[in-house]
């Protein structure tokens, strides 16, 4: 049970009606109870998350993928075939309406309301179980995939318990510990003990634990099923879709978010089945930095990562699949523009042409560059030509004297995000994560329950009972 009180709920706005009878790891799934027939039908489950994915993320990406590569999104597919279960998922934490990643993986992670920016934990210091443990210990196999730090707080919260979502080194530990049998991601300078500090080397652990060590694409293919599989390719984050596929080094030794996601699903194919983490975690960054490309492209690389789920869940139909986010971020949109409207697609789909995320692109230019120089680096990139006045502004914003209105759309990236607006019609309210409702789909056994609206923590109680896992 959440520790806290009316009281506290009250001095963060009013929320205790909110979020009353929402804490309890046993609560019920859109008004049904949390067994049903579909009890013990799902021999895998298969949880996919876009983090940070806003409704107008999923909506453009759909848009893009149509008129850019002449098909549909697989997740768009899947409603207008209407071959899932739909619902809108509540997403507040413990202790906010507006939820952070730890305490919204965490909701699935262990079933209960954790206070932002804790793993599987509570306020006072409890510690609830994570659902791989719980896999696990049923003989059944566990994987976590992710665009971001392997230690970052959405493959985290399924597998450990911190009460710092920043503890990375301590979480790399945890996850070591813990075994799970597939683990693929960034995040290097927390395993390698030359970066560490405590000068753990964590790979040399793995390995003689068993496991087969990926430090690139080529060695992940290479893996053997017969051993679990590490695979982390890269210091930080996994570059954006966008970089990844304009820079050939790239593209050669980091896998995409589809690849890895292939091969944990033959890592993990075995007859007592498994649950499979996958995240997109970048479409949560974009956000955050109001880049659009960064945003739209990684929100297509994930909807990739959906097909190679949905032929595993075709084929093998005992497979539980949940497609979701874990709250929205910066309500990206696309703006009716010109006479009419009749615009708008033309500058949306300038967006073809970009070759870099802002993350390449904006290190390329600083307070001290020249505004021929700061148009030409974003023309080179972008195929943009910005004004004047537009390059005058982002100079001003790196400058930190550039002031908006709305305090928060005053950095770098927001002014950069801004002008873009101008010249793609995809504006973005804020940077920051939202408290909008999302969305959540599902197919296969389990997905019975799935309707209307779903509190977040209550899809742990789902997956256990479809997979027929005690939580002992």
């Amino acid at each position: 049970m959440s520790n806290f009180s009316r009281r506290d709920f009250l001095k963060t706005g009013g929320l205790a009606g909110l979020l009353a009878g929402t804490t309890l790891a046993g609560c019920s799934v859109a008004g049904n109870g949390s067994s049903g027939n579909w009890r013990g039908g799902a021999k895998n489950v298969i949880f996919m998350v876009s983090d940070g994915m806003s409704i107008g993320t999923l909506s453009m990406a759909d848009q893009l993928k149509r008129i850019q590569y002449g098909t549909a999104s697989t997740w768009m597919s899947l409603y207008e075939e209407n071959r899932v279960k739909r619902a809108m998922m509540d997403t507040a934490s413990a202790n906010s309406i507006v939820t952070d990643s730890a305490a919204g993986g965490s909701a699935w992670g262990c079933g209960v309301r954790v206070p932002n920016g804790m793993l599987n934990m509570g306020a006072n210091g409890e510690v609830y179980t994570p659902i791989l443990t719980h896999f696990r210990n049923a003989g059944k196999k566990t994987g976590l995939v992710t665009t971001t730090r392997l230690t970052h707080a959405t493959p985290a919260s399924f597998i450990v318990n911190m009460e710092r979502r920043g503890n990375e080194n301590g979480i790399a530990i945890q996850m070591l510990e813990r075994g799970a049998d597939v683990l693929m991601g960034g995040g290097d300078r927390f395993f390698d003990g030359e970066k560490r500090e405590d000068g753990r080397d964590l790979f040399s652990e793995f390995a003689s634990n068993g496991y087969h060590v990926a430090r690139n694409k080529q060695e992940m293919n290479g893996a053997s099923s017969d051993q679990p599989l590490l695979g982390v390719f890269t210091q930080e984050h996994l570059p954006y879709d966008v970089d990844h596929r304009n820079n050939p080094d790239l593209a050669a030794n980091v896998p995409t978010l589809a690849e890895m996601t292939d091969k944990a699903l033959q890592q993990l194919d075995n007859r007592n089945g498994f649950i499979l983490q996958v995240e997109g975690g970048r479409v949560d960054h974009a956000a955050h930095g109001n880049c659009v490309s960064g945003l739209l492209y990684d929100q297509i690389a994930f909807d990739d990562a959906v097909a190679v789920a949905l032929r595993f869940a075709e084929d093998n139909p005992d497979t539980l699949l949940i497609i979701t986010t874990d709250h929205g971020n910066a309500n990206p949109g696309l703006n009716g523009t010109g006479s009419g409207y009749l615009e708008t697609q033309n500058m949306f789909m300038r967006l073809s042409e970009f070759t870099a995320s802002n993350a390449v692109l904006l290190p390329k230019i600083n307070r001290d560059s020249s505004i021929s120089a700061i148009r030409e680096v974003i023309e080179a990139h972008n195929k943009i030509a910005i004004s004047v006045d537009e390059a005058t502004m982002l100079r001003s914003a790196m400058r930190r004297e550039f002031r908006s209105a709305y305090s928060r759309q005053s950095s770098t990236g927001a002014v950069m995000g801004g002008i873009m607006a101008n010249h793609t019609a995809v504006s973005f309210v804020s940077g920051a994560h939202t408290s909008d409702h999302v969305e959540l789909a599902a197919m296969g056994p389990g997905s019975e329950a799935i309707n209307g609206l779903v509190h977040n923590n209550s899809l742990f109680n789902l997956v256990l009972d479809a997979a027929g896992v005690v939580a002992g």
